[in-house]
């Protein structure tokens, strides 16, 4: 079954001097506000794009990599992963690295990165991103 999540953002004015609000309207999580200087500078309590898909990168790898550890018969008990969007103005989204660092019990450093990669490649945000080079830094965690 298909589902659809949906988020509204509301701007106003001009790029460089307007500003905006993001609502997550099928979660009811809340509304974040949104600027270029956030986006560009420093995010002084506000949001940005790039951190909205950095979130939506670092969950989605995990649930796929979670899933993929768990059906090779090593499940994880903890996963730790980041996600930096790098954003250039003038050129756009440059670069995603994907940061992991797992506890995954009788599992080889190897195999870990192995899998990892897999779950870069196949989780359905790389997918949408795939036109964006993404890294990964992926580590068994010291326990």
């Amino acid at each position: 079954m298909a589902t659809t999540r949906t988020a509204t953002t509301r701007w106003e004015g001009s790029l460089f001097e307007g500003a905006g609000r993001v609502t997550l309207d099928s979660s009811g999580l809340g509304t974040y506000d949104v600027t270029w200087a956030a986006r560009t500078e420093t995010p002084d309590g506000k949001t940005s794009p790039e951190e909205l898909i950095a979130a939506a990168h670092s969950s989605c790898f995990s649930m796929a990599f979670s899933n993929g550890l768990a059906k090779a018969g090593t499940p994880p008990t903890s996963l730790e992963t980041s996600a930096d969007v790098t954003f250039q103005p003038g050129e756009g989204i440059t670069g995603i690295k994907i940061t992991v660092r797992g506890v995954v019990p009788g599992m080889s450093s190897d195999d870990f990165v192995a899998a990892a990669e897999d779950a870069k490649v196949n989780c359905p945000v790389s997918k949408a991103l795939a036109a964006t080079t993404i890294t990964l830094d992926a580590a068994l965690a010291d326990a």
